[in-house]
């Protein structure tokens, strides 16, 4: 593949945010990368343009059948002065993994790293130096035949964007509420629920809504046939630790594989911690709750990156979680994970990949 990037700069560029009021998601940059497939030439003419609307045909692809996918990973300017990505590669291969289910044509893994330093590097100035803030990557791809029919699209768009984003925690880690959901299901075995497709999140917006309606931020959700296993907690993977285990649902096609969670695997272990990947019902946790031997619980995501869970909710009954407050073990992950990604301590895993 052609690795030469062209780039058109922007003649209007926008007046960059104060890094105190960023929020997540509504601020984009001055530039997109995008780059085309169709089946003669492939994936082709990578370019990095002034951001801006795209032009679809009405009946394009992806509006009616929703054949696109899409991935979220962060910039940071550290504390060495320098502006760094965290695992970058392991966001494309799991892009990768979404493309082969959802019949969309495979990227070059090591053109896409370098697509997204290329857009970093042009767009440093955007990236938010105040303490927690960071630069959200959202890559993304779209079917864009113009035809109305189900089978796959011959052509397709793949696009990258960048939004400045504020702290997660700006006032300091507060544990969240967790409404239990046994009625409606994200994915069943055979389904798209390990891919990180649009669909998905779709799918989720009727319970959420509904937990929100009962003060509840995100829901946890039950394999959707027995109702019985946990899976994930809405956009984060999710972890126990019961009597001194901590424990996390295996993932078994119905769980997206977050980098996160893989992370955060990789650093209790390191830290001698036990962690075991396996099945958990809801009745174990249930149980943990009433004897006492639930000692922590937190969910992982790119956004948040460890989101300690304070209350869960099942069957309307309210089980605390640590008195409500964050666990020693959270604490020290979100501490050391963050850590490892501003470069303010040591990365021994060597996870951190320097844009310039």
């Amino acid at each position: 593949m052609n690795y030469n990037i062209k780039i058109e700069k922007t003649t209007n560029p926008k007046v960059k945010p104060d890094d105190s009021k960023l929020s997540f998601g509504k601020t984009f940059t001055d530039h997109m990368f995008v780059m085309d497939y169709n089946p003669e030439k492939g994936w082709h003419d990578p370019r990095i343009v002034p951001y801006g609307p795209l032009s679809l045909d009405p009946s394009t692809c992806v509006l009616h059948y929703g054949q696109g996918i899409f991935e979220g990973l962060k910039a940071y300017y550290t504390a060495k002065g320098d502006i760094a990505l965290f695992r970058p590669r392991k966001n494309i291969e799991r892009m990768n993994n979404s493309c082969e289910r959802m019949c969309i044509p495979k990227l070059d893994e090591d053109f896409i790293v370098e697509a997204i330093k290329t857009l970093v590097r042009l767009e440093k100035d955007w990236v938010p130096k105040a303490p927690g803030t960071s630069l959200y990557i959202r890559p993304f791809i779209i079917a864009t035949d113009p035809f109305l029919g189900v089978h796959p699209s011959h052509t397709y768009k793949f696009l990258i964007i960048l939004a400045p984003s504020g702290a997660y925690y700006p006032g300091g880690i507060n544990p969240v509420k967790i409404y239990v959901e046994d009625k409606y299901v994200r994915a069943a075995q055979g389904g798209t629920g390990y891919a990180k497709t649009m669909a998905n999140y779709a799918i989720s917006l009727k319970a959420q809504e509904e937990a929100e309606k009962k003060g509840y931020v995100q829901v946890l959700w039950l394999d959707g046939i027995k109702r019985k296993y946990v899976e994930e907690v809405g956009a984060m993977n999710v972890f126990f630790k019961v009597n001194g285990e901590v424990i996390t649902p295996a993932l078994n096609g119905t769980i997206l594989p977050g980098i996160t969670r893989d992370s955060v695997i990789a650093m209790l272990k390191h830290m001698n911690i036990p962690v075991s990947e396996r099945l958990i019902t809801i009745d174990e946790l249930v149980h943990a709750a009433e004897e006492g031997t639930m000692e922590e619980a937190f969910g992982t995501g790119t956004a948040a990156v460890i989101s300690p869970i304070g209350e869960l909710n099942y069957k309307d009954k309210i089980y605390t979680i640590n008195n409500g407050s964050i666990g020693p073990i959270s604490q020290k992950l979100y501490d050391s994970l963050t850590g490892i990604q501003y470069r303010k301590i040591e990365d021994p895993f060597g996870w951190v990949v320097p844009v310039e």
